[in-house]
């Protein structure tokens, strides 16, 4: 079976074969199977094209397509998903011959597909049919009808999306006037499809039970029915009338099966709405079939009137119309009054159970269509049913639902008027709808406040409305007065309720106000009431109704509803006129009813002072202000006016009742109410009002309360009414405008701003009121006017201006509880709130001093926060304002103006710190961002250009700079100047005050990147210029030594604000900025020249760019000092070609012979410094050339002696001079750097430098009192730099260099110009920093120490100890040293305090070469230290030691706050940095010193170090110091070489010049000082180590481990390898790999094998000693051996090698007889190296001093430890 290797039946010469048995078969049987399978249901699963030989069938299916048509019989839902969609692809992509080919195949697979469970599917086959049909079009068409059963229902599809597609593909393949033929055509095929579904299908047939759930196979079979219901209903509906006829007998065949009538009572709702959607259809289209079916139509339909699913009732109430429609005889067929009637009745009970939208609107044309017979009797059936209606009404459902509660209001008013109508003569009916339906349900809505009252209350008004159109109708036809009576009876019911309602004392004020409610709607015309009513549901049938029954539902609807649009045309311009349109059937029921209310309300208020009721009146005279209402208001009051008025109020009170009711009540009641209580008073003020004749009067009436009626409280609520309503507004404009009220508001905010508020008598809430007053009146705008008179707005803007201006007087308490706060709110109202109109005068002054507090510190204004955020907000909506009003320019505006010189004022002529600068350049931008709005496009460009100072003002503002920026371009040589010109000095100006160049360019700057949003047009240049300035401020800035804090903050503010060169640059062309700073460079030069250079050097421009500026080189001579400054910047930057052109122009000029050209800038000065310039860069490799100069040098020395200013006194000489002898050392120095070594000088050319050098020395060392005049000071300093490069030179000369030198010229400079250099040096230093203690290495003053202290660093040791330095001995110090080596070290040692790193590290160097000569001295007191004293120890250097523990407290402060393990970073040349580098260097010192001592002072030195606990505190420290991961910076690239460098395995260097490695400065040397005591203090390290807590343990461990260990194993077992110590029977070897060394001692018949293991984290874990051979010693006396020499290794301070060397000792000392100490068993003493000297009396053993020591202080005893008798 399938084995390919099988042998096969006899005569079987090919594989078995599906396809040659398909192909067997069509031959046999003379067909083609096209499918596998047979039938042609589309349940039938074989039908996928077969894979077959036959050529007429391959050549009709592309291979493609039936692939994919078998992978769509697979069962997997993605599979066919995916399957589907190919193939839609497919449809569209191939060619037309290929797509017909599937169309044979397409029906079934259509077929079964269609009806998918996954909805996905369904979709996806519905597109894909749709591009078949684009693709195959009419071709389709002898496929039509086995698909269109299944097409008709995928387009009633369940899931929308689907029966969408459906549609889609049924209009591409039909346009709408061929649609119902082609449904025609296939009407046969769709019934009998539709029918099967329905009858013949159930969820087993559909699906497999075998594979398909359950739960999947019922809501297949739920869905196919359902949407095989809906396409017979769609069938029926695309049918035309005659295409019908012939189907009646297959509709017979199915609604004779009591199958289909089960569909009714189906428990899926969508199948039971299909169900009643299907029975509308066949009742509209085929009412003779279903009036046969009447017996089973009429209960299905009828019976189930109660089913509350939403789904289901539209359909089911849409099939009860139709079934009563059609089916006359319905009620023959059911129980109407046992089966129908209570069903419907219990359902509008319960509020139509939330589907009264739904249901309701179908109760008019359901109680129309019921025959009389069944009603009967009607009183009762009516009744019932309308009682049924008001109690749904009442449920919770309907009353939380405003939908609801509308439709079963509108439902109830449509039957109560077709009710009215049809039983209109009926006395007993009409009282029962009006008595016992309408009054309680009005009633009811009244009482209960939960039930929406509005949509009764204008149906109610719509009904009145209908009735009164016909009374007026039956009148003019003179028929009975049925619906007059009807309405006599409902207005005296209707008064009688509402007076009820009005007479209980405890009524609330809902319900009071729902009484006035419905009065005023009742008051309005119909045509007003239209335009209120809100939409409610529309009684209407479904589409399909025949045109008969359309008649129909007109007439079932109200009659009267045609006739009511009559007296609808007029409209009225204000409500309150329109009672004059009301009916004369209601005008005076509703009058007399309105008076009686009042009537009531009124002897409420008189006698309880009732609210309600007073609130009540308000409503109700807003809907009724007449006169006559007023005089019952006033029928119980006297006829006079309390007060005494004017002739003209009292004349008009007589005349009028309404005005005598406004002064005899209502004053009196607006006067006593509050606050909240009044607005309802004010509205019966206004109903008042409108009772007077004219405006005149009104005014009147209103300025006469204005002066003193009125309060304020009320007043404002006056005016709130009369801008919320343009009626209300009508009525008092002219007392608005008036100058009664204005003159009030202008004092009104007199006496709020001149009163303090903390002063005042009225309470907080009653300014705050009169404050709203102001606001109100000034920010509120009718039609573009201001509410008030305008004049009187201007003159209250000039009182609120006066109060802001005040702030400045007073304190921030005072402004925070002062009326400040009160004017920005009423002020940002005013311009918020402004127009299109123009601003007045005062209030461009209002917002310019507005500017002027935003803009300055809180230190000037003495405002609190939110009153700066108040105005800030305030002052935008102002500009706002401004920029936006259509004839605003610069000229016209006074703000802009003054704004523009006030801020001129600020940053040019006022003292400004950091603080005030960002606040005015926030205020500035702030005020930018809201001009960039403005229409007007040159507006932004005036207002920069009117701000932008003047070319001489600017250079004004540049010379008032000082000039301490030149100290360090002159120091580093990028400048060169020969004139003196420090003038200004910070130290005499305010150490706050930012200079008003740097305020001015950087608002300006400010200004125009604000402006950016907007293209700027700014003319003259005025871009350009203002970037050049900001980069003037900024390379100011920059240029300055130790700036003050406040120019760093000044430059953090710029960052801050993006105020950068990166972020202008982008606003104005390169070329043009160039343009103008070159032209500046060579006109000035100094800082101009530095900002080109600058810009190339940050890549903010290239060399390219600059190239064509400096193109002709000979433009630049004759010098000039700009045009020497920007060749000197630009020199970095030039070729070697450049720089020779520029050299070549230079040549001419050394040849001058008169002091003054040697002096001049056009001269030798200016040229060699180009030179110099030049060289620095070594770009000029013409070694003769140089010669050449240094000879016409040497020439001056014999042409000009006076001006080479040696040993002589700098004050007389001129600063030319001076510039020139600096130039000449700075070339000097140079051509030592560059060019010394190639050229054999000759002797006296040798002579002249040197000679040269040490008389300058001389000179500078002569004139220390003129180092602060800056050029003394750059003399010292280049001065320095030659000597120093000088002993460089000689220092690094090698045997080939020696050789091309003159014969006597090394000994001549170590014994006279080293010993020179260093005789006058030495002194200096020790002077310079005895005046200056506390000044930084980067102050002007002490830039001299640089090259100072490294020259210094040469210093051999015999000239150290040669000094000729002043004695300096301290009394109380312990030393074995020499006064002079004391005096040396007393001196250096305070050095490495000082707060300059050059110093510092100078007298570290100096200290170095020392420190190995002094533990001779202690060596050669070692006696007095003897075995005397116990525990001995000793210090080293007493003036390390004092300066150790001072820096220790230093420290303690520094770094003692921070946790052990915590790294710090220290701040390199801080305070702190050289507090920390000075104990680091100390500690290196101490720990060099103590190299140098012998093993026995190591021992005494050591015990000090553990006494003092310096050792610990160091360590603690170290491990705040050295970084996490210490690896070397260069080693970042070379990750993957196998020991990468770290701080352990480079050495620091300690380089005085070099910067650049200043923030590694501190973690390196921490670990350099690290690792030398591991290296020679490794038993303290370990005895710290063991000793420390925990988490440091594990700390130090770990790092120890990782960092240092594999250095120093590798170090140790080196030196081992390579010591060149011989032990006399001892051999020593070592090897690398295992970390193993191996001692063999022999000593005649004795050999003794050792094997010493370093561990992992060497040092501080213990050394194992481990026993190779061993013969001709005892076991005992061996073990002794090894633990002797593991404690030496252990606890000696010392290498390997020592260990080793001492424990020789100790065994050969046991050889000659030494005997052990009984204490230590060992002969050598462990810590001090000692022998055994102290002898017992009685046993004469012989032990250790400190061995004895610690016995005694232990034991508490003092006798021998042998023998136990008293030690002597």
């Amino acid at each position: 079976m399938g084995g390919k290797n099988k042998q096969r039946t006899k005569g079987n010469l090919r594989p078995s074969n599906s396809g040659r048995a398909a192909e067997l078969l069509a031959k046999e049987q003379g067909t083609v199977p096209g499918f596998i399978g047979f039938g042609t249901s589309h349940s039938d699963l074989g039908y996928v094209p077969a894979v077959q030989g036959a050529e007429d069938i391959d050549s009709l299916v592309d291979s493609d397509f039936r692939m994919v048509l078998r992978k769509l019989s697979k069962k997997d839902v993605t599979t066919k998903l995916k399957a589907m969609q190919e193939f839609g692809i497919m449809c569209t992509e191939r060619d037309t011959e290929a797509v017909k080919g599937v169309l044979p195949y397409w029906p079934r697979i259509f077929c079964k597909i269609s009806l998918d469970h996954d909805r996905r599917v369904r979709e996806a086959t519905q597109q894909a049919f749709e591009k078949l049909i684009l693709k195959v079009k009419k071709h389709l068409a002898p496929y039509l009808k086995s698909v269109m059963g299944y097409w008709l229902m995928a387009q009633c599809d369940t899931y929308p999306p689907a029966a969408l597609a459906a549609k889609d593909a049924f209009e591409a393949a039909f346009p709408p006037s061929k649609q119902p033929e082609a449904i025609a055509f296939c009407k046969e095929e769709i019934t009998t499809v539709l029918q099967d579904h329905l009858l013949k299908e159930t969820p087993d047939t559909l699906s497999d039970p075998q594979t398909v759930p359950e739960e999947e196979r019922e809501a297949k079979f739920h869905r196919v029915v359902t949407c095989s219901l809906l396409a017979l209903k769609r069938l029926l509906c695309f049918l035309p009338n005659n295409e019908l006829d012939s189907l009646e007998e297959k509709f017979k065949s199915l609604l004779s099966q009591n199958k289909f009538w089960k569909y009714g009572k189906h428990s899926v709702p969508q199948v039971r709405s299909a169900y009643f959607e299907l029975v509308s259809a066949l009742c509209q289209h085929v009412p003779q079939v279903m009036k046969e079916e009447a017996a089973k139509v009429s209960p299905s339909v009828l019976l189930s009137i109660d089913d509350s699913d939403p789904v289901v009732c539209p359909a089911l109430w849409e099939a009860v119309l139709y079934t009563l429609t059609t089916i006359e005889d319905c009620w023959f067929h059911v129980n109407a009054k046992k089966s129908v009637f209570p069903k419907l009745m219990a359902m509008i009970r319960e509020g139509g159970r939330g589907l009264a939208a739904v249901i309701y609107p179908y109760l008019l044309p359901f109680i129309s269509k019921l025959p009389q017979s069944i009603t009967e009797p009607k009183l009762d059936f009516f009744k019932n049913f309308l009682t049924s209606l008001v109690t749904g009404l009442s449920t919770e459902r309907t009353k939380s639902s405003s939908s609801e509660c509308s439709a079963v209001i509108s439902a109830f008013f449509e039957c109560l008027r077709f009710i009215m109508q049809q039983n209109l003569g009926e006395e007993e009916m009409v009282q029962m709808l009006i008595n016992e339906q309408l009054i309680p349900l009005i009633d009811t809505v009244l009482k209960d406040s939960g039930l929406h009252r509005g949509p009764m209350f204008d149906h109610l008004a719509d009904t009145l409305s209908s009735w009164e159109a016909k009374a007026h109708a039956e009148r003019a036809a003179g028929a009975a007065y049925n619906l007059e009576n009807v309405l006599l009876s409902f207005w005296r019911r209707l008064s009688e309720i509402c007076t009820e309602r009005i007479r209980q004392p405890a009524a609330d004020v809902k319900s009071v106000l729902c009484v006035s409610s419905l009065v005023g709607v009742l008051q309005r015309p119909r045509s007003s009431l239209k335009l209120h009513r809100k939409k409610t549901a529309q009684v209407r049938f479904a589409i399909n109704i025949p045109e008969a029954h359309k008649g129909d539902e007109k007439s079932m609807s109200s009659e009267g509803e045609n006739s009511e649009g009559s007296d609808g045309g007029a409209q009225s311009p204000l409500s309150h006129t329109s009672s004059d349109l009301v009916s004369p059937l209601r005008k005076k029921p509703l009058e007399d009813l309105v008076c009686k209310l009042a009537e009531v309300s009124i002897s409420f208020v008189n006698e309880r002072k009732s609210e309600q009721h007073l609130q009540f009146l308000s409503t109700l005279l807003d809907s009724f202000s007449s006169v006559r209402v007023f005089n019952i208001l006033l029928s119980d009051k006297q006829k006079n006016v309390v007060k005494a008025k004017p002739l003209e109020i009292t004349k008009l009170a007589e005349k009028n009742p309404a005005v005598k009711f406004l002064y005899h009540k209502l004053i009196g009641w607006l006067n006593d109410s509050q606050k909240e209580d009044g607005g309802f008073l004010v509205d019966i003020l206004y109903s008042a009002l409108r009772c007077c004749d004219s405006g005149v009067e009104r005014k009147e009436v209103l300025d006469d309360l204005t002066k003193e009626d009125l309060k304020w409280s009320s007043l404002l609520q006056v005016i709130e009414k009369a801008c919320s309503s343009s009626d209300k507004h009508a009525l008092v404009t002219p007392w608005l405008k008036g100058s009664i009220l204005g003159e009030k508001l202008v004092a009104l905010a007199d006496c709020l701003c001149d009163k303090d508020l903390e002063a005042t008598t009225s309470s907080e809430s009653h300014s705050s009121e009169q404050w709203s007053l102001l606001r109100l009146a000034l920010s509120q705008h009718v039609k573009n006017d201001y509410l008030i008179g305008e004049v009187y707005v201007g003159r209250i803007i000039v009182k609120l201006h006066e109060t802001l201006s005040k702030t400045k007087d007073l304190s921030e308490a005072a402004n925070s509880d002062s009326s400040v706060s009160f004017v920005c709110d009423v002020v940002h109202s005013f311009f918020s709130s402004a127009g299109g109109g123009l601003l007045m005068p005062p209030s461009e002054d209002l917002l310019l001093t507005l500017f002027q507090l935003c803009a300055q510190s809180k230190e000037r204004t003495h405002l609190p926060d939110f009153l700066i955020c108040k105005l800030k907000n305030t002052l935008l909506s102002g500009v706002n304002l401004l920029v936006h009003q259509t004839a605003s320019t610069y000229e016209q505006s006074t703000f802009l103006r003054l704004s523009v010189l006030w801020l001129k004022d600020q940053v040019q002529s006022s003292a400004l710190d950091n603080t005030s600068l960002q606040v005015l350049l926030s205020a500035a931008g702030d005020l930018l961002g809201t001009l960039v709005e403005s229409e007007d496009t040159s507006l932004l460009g005036v207002y920069i250009g009117s701000v932008m100072p003047s070319d001489s003002e600017w250079e004004k503002m540049r010379q008032a700079l000082p000039v301490q920026w030149l100290h360090r371009p002159l120091l580093e040589g990028r400048l060169s100047l020969n004139y003196e010109c420090f003038k200004t000095d910070f130290k005499e100006q305010d150490t706050k005050t930012l200079p008003n160049h740097l305020c001015t360019s950087s608002l300006l700057s400010k200004m125009i990147l604000v402006a950016q949003k907007k293209k700027l047009v700014l003319e003259d240049n005025v871009l350009e210029k203002i970037i050049a300035e900001l980069l003037y401020s900024l390379q100011w800035c920059e240029e300055l030594d130790n700036p003050p804090s406040f120019l760093s903050g000044f430059c953090g503010i710029l960052q801050k604000m993006n105020i950068t060169y990166s972020n202008l640059s982008v606003l104005s062309e390169t070329s043009s900025l160039l343009q103008l700073l070159f032209d500046r460079s060579r006109k000035n030069g100094t800082l101009w020249s530095l900002i080109i250079a600058k810009l190339i050097l940050s890549r903010s421009i290239s060399s390219d760019e600059v190239k064509p500026y400096y193109k002709r080189k000979e433009s630049f001579f004759p010098l000039t000092e700009g045009n020497l400054h920007t060749i000197q910047s630009l020199c970095p930057f030039l070729s070697k070609e450049e720089k020779k052109e520029f050299s070549a122009q230079c040549i001419p000029a050394f040849l001058g012979w008169t002091k003054e050209d040697l002096c001049s800038i056009n001269g030798a000065f200016g040229h060699l410094a180009i030179f110099n310039s030049c060289l620095q860069t070594r770009s000029i490799d013409d070694k003769q050339l140089l010669h050449g100069i240094l000879k016409i040098i040497t020439s001056w020395r014999k042409q000009h002696e006076d001006i080479f200013l040696f040993s002589c006194n700098l004050s007389e000489a001129s600063p030319e001079v001076l510039g020139l002898n600096i130039e000449i050392m700075r070339f000097l120095s140079l051509f030592l750097k560059h060019c010394a070594y190639p050229l054999p000088l000759a002797d006296s050319e040798w002579d002249f430098i040197m000679c040269s050098m040490l008389a300058w020395l001389e000179t500078t060392s002569e004139n220390q009192a003129l180092y602060s005049v800056p050029l003394v000071q750059l003399f010292a300093c280049v001065s320095f730099d030659l000597a120093c490069d000088l002993c460089a030179f000689f220092d690094s000369i090698t045997p080939d260099i020696v050789d091309n030198l003159p014969v006597n010229l090394i000994s001549e400079w170590k014994e006279f110009f080293s010993k020179g250099i260093h005789s006058l040096l030495l002194p200096l230093l020790v002077n310079a920093i005895g005046e200056n203690k506390d000044l930084s290495e980067t102050s002007f003053q002490n830039a001299m120490l640089k090259p100072m202290c490294e020259t210094l660093t040469y210093i051999s040791k015999d000239q150290l100890l040669s000094h000729k330095l002043p004695a300096r001995l301290v009394a109380s110090q312990k030393t074995n040293l020499p006064e002079h080596l004391q005096t040396l070290l007393n001196t250096l040692t305070p050095l490495l305090l000082f707060r300059a790193r050059p110093v510092q590290i100078a007298a570290y160097h100096m200290l170095c070469k020392l420190m190995p000569e002094l533990p001779q001295h202690d060596q050669d007191n070692l006696r007095s230290y003897g075995d005397e004293e116990e525990e001995a120890a000793l210090s080293p250097p007493a003036a390390l030691m004092s300066l150790l523990s001072t820096q220790e407290e230093l420290l303690e402060n520094v770094l003692g706050c921070f946790p052990v393990g915590q790294i710090v970073t220290v701040k390199p040349l801080s305070e702190d940095f050289c507090y920390v580098l000075g104990y680091l260097l100390t500690w290196k010192l101490i720990l060099t010193f103590f190299k140098a001592a012998s093993s026995q002072l190591r021992a005494l030195y050591s015990m000090y170090l553990r006494k003092t606990k310096s050792l610990n505190k160091l360590l603690y420290h170290l491990f705040r110091l050295m970084p996490e991961n210490p690896t070397y910076g260069e080693t970042a690239i070379e990750v993957s070489s196998k020991d990468p460098k770290t701080f352990f395995t480079e050495e620091v260097q300690l380089s005085i010049r070099e910067t650049a490695t200043l923030p590694y400065h501190i973690p390196h040397l921490a670990c350099s000082v690290y690792h030398m005591t591991l290296k020679d203090l490794p038993a303290m390290v370990r005895l710290w180590w063991n000793s420390s807590e925990k988490r440091v343990f594990n700390i130090v461990d770990r790092f120890t481990s990782k960092y240092v260990s594999n250095v120093l194993s590798f170090q140790e077992i080196s030196s081992v390898q390579t010591s060149t110590q011989l032990f006399n029977g001892m051999t020593v070897k070592a090897r690398a790999t295992t970390r193993e060394v191996m001692a063999t001692y022999t000593i005649e018949d004795i050999v003794i094998e050792l094997i010493i293991q370093l561990p992992s984290n060497y040092p501080l874990g213990s050394i194992t000693v481990e026993s190779g051979k061993r013969i001709g010693v005892a076991v005992q006396q061996w073990r002794n051996w090894m633990l002797q020499l593991s404690t030496y290794l252990t606890h000696q301070n010392g290498s390997i090698m020592e260990g080793l060397a001492l424990w020789k000792n100790n065994v050969d000392k046991r050889f000659e007889g030494v005997e052990d100490c009984m204490i230590c068993f060992s002969v050598i003493h462990g810590f001090n190296y000692s022998l055994p000297k102290k002898a017992c009396r009685t046993c004469k053993k012989k032990f250790h001093s400190a061995c004895l020591y610690k016995w005694f202080t232990s034991s508490n005893k003092s006798t021998c430890p042998l023998c136990r008798e008293t030690f002597f």
